[in-house]
């Protein structure tokens, strides 16, 4: 199965949540809040989203983070490439080379670097904005909100509220 980790998938949200309100800052404290996540869950994704030049951190009484550029400019493999733990790939193989030992003889590697690089386009072209503004079988979908504690690891409990009849 293929799946992002859910620090990936609370980081696209965080940004979502503040490209809806591209003008002002958002303290780690109010993300938290609004989208019912952890306060050091949101710091830690807020960090490595500033340290890939995603979101800019603005300090002060009155500081807080807001999108490093517009959000038409922040696609979704920027987001995964900020936040997985390792390069995108969808086997060890297509991640990058050296990685597998079966790699020099293997005769389905070209076809999995293939399908890696269509995965790869898909995730460039769908941008920040573009998760702000559904399209297609989902777009009466309005809000995607977490509820209650921190989930287990691997268990993001998402909830889609709003639907439009």
């Amino acid at each position: 199965m293929l799946r992002i980790s859910k620090l990936t998938d609370y980081g696209t949200l965080i940004l979502a949540h503040m490209a809806s309100r591209p003008e002002r800052l958002h303290s780690a404290t109010e993300l938290a809040e609004t989208l019912g996540l952890g306060v050091p869950t949101v710091s830690k994704v807020l960090k490595a989203l500033g340290r890939h030049s995603l979101v800019n951190s603005h300090r002060g009484a009155s500081g807080g983070y807001a999108l490093a550029r517009p959000p038409q400019q922040i696609n979704m493999a920027h987001i995964v490439d900020a936040l997985e733990e390792q390069p995108f790939g969808l086997t060890e193989c297509s991640a990058g080379s050296g990685l597998c030992s079966m790699e020099t003889g293997c005769r389905i590697r070209d076809n999995w670097q293939r399908i890696n690089g269509v995965v790869r386009r898909a995730l460039q072209d769908v941008s920040v904005a573009d998760m702000i503004h559904p399209h297609g079988p989902a777009a009466g979908i309005t809000e995607h909100r977490l509820h209650g504690p921190e989930p287990h690891p691997g268990m993001a409990r998402l909830t889609r509220l709003d639907q439009e009849d």
